[in-house]
């Protein structure tokens, strides 16, 4: 009797055992998602959106999992995810494969998952309301017209989480939204995309060092719109003979 009580004691000590271990590595930061912070890049699923204006988002998940070797391919709750620390801070990089206008439905269930409050929910998106190269943050707000930001505040229920706007220029005249959003960049674009991306990663590293006051006004810079040089009277007078000739 003494032996198998031992041994049924060995065996519920292994199921345990067990259960931690697999609670540790896969809902690590379950009931302690206070430290921990939800980074969702937002784009849209599939090799034909690859490279688009609309899945900037994307882009700038990859560019923080490269530089901070996180393994961003594990498939789960309906996006593609990666663990792992940035700057001393735990994180969950997330790359919902639901469609933009869906996102809401992956980033309810990371957040219900890992517990994780509003605050620490940070989302990177594209807009057509800032030129290539520069970003905007913001703490909370509205959608903007944006449908993935509209789809999480809608499953959220707030607007209370901090966004990361990567500016994708503004529609050319003619053009059609959704053809715009879905185009790739040109070749004199990637550039300056490269520079917003870059800038988002920064910004996002800030935020999570608690300096969102910092990068808001590192990077919150409102667009300047070119004036003509004036002339002096000289330059006036030589153009005025030019062109008399």
């Amino acid at each position: 009797m003494d032996i198998l009580k031992i041994f049924i004691s060995a065996v519920v000590i292994g199921i345990m055992a067990g259960v931690a271990f697999r609670s540790f590595f896969e809902g690590t930061f379950n009931k302690r998602g206070n430290d921990m912070y939800i980074i969702v890049g937002l784009g849209n699923p599939g090799r034909e959106y690859e490279q688009t204006k609309h899945n900037v988002g994307f882009r700038v998940i990859d560019k923080l999992a490269d530089k901070y070797n996180i393994d961003v391919t594990k498939f789960k709750h309906k996006a593609f995810t990666g663990d792992g620390m940035i700057n001393g801070k735990k994180v969950f990089l997330v790359k919902p494969q639901t469609y933009m206008n869906l996102s809401g439905e992956s980033v309810k269930e990371v957040m219900s998952f890992y517990k994780v409050p509003i605050e620490n929910l940070i989302v990177v998106f594209d807009d057509i309301s800032l030129p290539m190269s520069m970003i905007r943050l913001r703490e909370k707000g509205s959608a903007g017209g944006h449908n993935g930001i509209k789809n999480i505040i809608s499953h959220m229920g707030t607007d209370g989480f901090a966004r990361v706007k990567v500016g994708i220029g503004e529609k050319p005249n003619g053009w059609d939204l959704a053809d715009y959003v879905l185009a790739k960049f040109n070749k004199d674009e990637e550039p300056l995309i490269e520079a917003g991306i870059d800038k988002a990663a920064e910004a996002v590293e800030m935020m999570l060092d608690g300096k969102m006051r910092d990068a808001m006004n590192k990077f919150n810079k409102k667009v300047k719109e070119e004036k003509p040089e004036k002339k002096n009277k000289n330059e006036e007078e030589n153009n005025d003979g030019n062109e008399n000739r």
